[in-house]
């Protein structure tokens, strides 16, 4: 593509009007100085305040901008420890003891951007450029299907190469990849394609809701207007408004299963929780649907990028614990993703706070997952991970702290997304569908793909898990034993893919 073409893309991909429609009397609802004084007003909270907050968040209710900035100020550490115990209480309430596993698979890393953070931006001579074929994407699909895998979240730079007609194509190839399982009598395919890509008109994101989008996700990286525009200095995503706004527009296109997230090491982890909190507000309030998930990746080392080294600004261990249970309290009906960008131990330690989803046996370099499978060396990478851990090590972990892996995809084909999911999530009901299908789908896992060690393991769990279910009044009183125990009997004799 020449450089004026690919000029004269850049130009148009920002639609003023499609922004202007959502503002609130012309301005957004980001306002730094309520933000700010916020978190200064609600300083030093005693503790039956805290208390009482927490109380709040374990009725499954969403907090207010006061009641989180007043959780985001507690200096107590003995006082933190009883909101990691209520933060896990509400996951559990509203999610059990499930945990449900993605892949991510990079489809380009072209990009007409200038991201000071990025390895993928435009200027980065150091970045090996490479856009996947369709064939490519089915081939990097299969390895990933060979894990065990059955939901993706793709990822694409923004360019005109990659733009909205190439994203559709990629996720009607990888949802066409069909193959046969490593050990069991099943097959493997991608039942959830969801999309990790630059915020698009709603023109061009009805096209993705028309080929199955799952969930669409964009991280707003950071906040405050400023800093935003001093580290994003050219390109499409230097509009502030059209990134924060990228979700109005999906949930106008027909996608109503949204995920938001923020770069935390850009700016102060305070300020960006409560961010993140005002922009589940007002997707709420504009829609009465929240955010689907949540995401909190901490900026690592990336390709020729000083900043995501040296930024005054990155999370410790300790606070990037405490943002993620403050986000679980107070967004409580909310998933929460942790990635393979962490450390095995941190991992371990935070999804214990309310983590939801994660990912494993990730591979970041474009085409990186066919490349390992050939015994290849990856290509330099957008960001560093500190999880390289196989998905069977990961799910073994799991199982052994009384986690079940989930595989689930089962509410988006049954319609429980946008303000279904929500109302059952608030209810806590749909937890108790996503643990029977979590069952189902572990016990493919297990026939299928995993290791005798991790097999025995997870054989255990399911006993406990049907037990559980058995001792339950909730299932008993709707007659979903009864269904359970004929799926999972199907299963083990060859079926695939029955949920509940």
């Amino acid at each position: 593509m020449s450089a004026l073409a690919e000029k004269e893309w850049t130009e148009n991909v920002i639609k003023q009007e499609e922004i202007d429609k959502y503002l609130i009397n012309g301005r957004d609802f980001i306002d730094e100085r309520v933000i700010h004084e916020k978190l200064v007003n609600n300083q030093n909270p005693d503790k039956q305040q805290v208390r009482d907050i927490l109380q709040k968040s374990l009725s499954v209710e969403r907090l207010s901008p006061d009641e989180t900035a007043a959780l985001l100020n507690v200096k107590d550490e003995e006082l933190w420890e009883e909101m990691y115990q209520a933060a896990y209480e509400v996951k559990r309430k509203v999610y059990d003891n499930r945990i449900v596993f993605f892949a991510p698979l990079y489809c380009s890393n072209l990009c007409v951007n200038n991201c000071a953070y990025c390895g993928f931006r435009k200027d980065n001579k150091a970045e090996k450029r490479r856009i996947l074929s369709m064939e490519e994407i089915k081939r990097e699909t299969e390895c990933i299907v060979d894990e065990g895998h059955k939901r993706l979240i793709v990822v694409y730079g923004e360019h005109p190469l990659s733009d909205a007609d190439y994203i559709a194509e990629s996720i009607e190839n990888i949802y066409s990849v069909r193959k046969k399982s490593r050990y069991g009598p099943g097959y493997g395919s991608i039942r959830r394609v969801n999309v990790n890509a630059a915020p698009m008109s709603i023109t061009d994101l009805r096209k993705l809701w028309k080929v199955g989008i799952g969930t669409y996700q964009v991280f707003q990286e950071t906040y405050d207007h400023k800093l935003y525009e001093k580290l994003h200095p050219s390109g499409p995503k230097s509009n502030y408004l059209w990134r924060l706004y990228s979700l109005h527009r999906a949930m106008d296109a027909g996608i109503d299963d949204l995920a938001i997230g923020a770069l935390f090491g850009l700016n102060d982890w305070r300020f960006e929780v409560m961010g993140l909190l005002y922009h589940a507000i007002d997707l709420e309030r504009q829609f009465d649907i929240g955010p689907h998930t949540i995401s909190f990746p901490r900026m690592t080392p990336a390709s020729g990028s000083d900043i995501s080294k040296n930024s005054k600004y990155l999370v410790s261990d300790g606070d990037f614990k405490k943002l993620v249970t403050v986000l679980r309290l107070s967004v409580p009906y909310t998933g929460l993703i942790i990635t393979a960008r962490e450390k095995p131990e941190l991992r371990r330690d935070v999804i214990k706070v309310g983590c939801t989803q994660t990912d494993a046996s990730t591979k970041i370099g474009i085409g990186g997952y066919s490349e390992a499978a050939e015994g290849q060396d990856e290509d330099k990478q957008q960001f560093t991970l500190g999880d390289t851990r196989s998905l069977d090590e990961v799910i073994r972990e799991l199982a052994e702290m009384g986690m079940i892996t989930s595989f689930c995809t089962a509410g988006y084909r049954c319609g429980r997304t946008g303000d279904k999911i929500m109302g059952l999530l608030k209810n806590c009901v749909e937890g108790k569908f996503c643990k029977l299908n979590a069952i189902l789908t572990y016990r493919e896992y297990l026939d299928d793909y995993a290791s005798e060690d991790t097999r025995k393991v997870g054989e255990k769990l399911i006993e406990r898990e049907m037990d559980e279910i058995k001792a339950a009044p909730f299932f008993r009183e709707h007659n979903l034993v009864e269904k359970l125990e004929e799926y999972y009997e199907r299963i083990c004799n060859g079926e695939r893919d029955l949920y509940l």
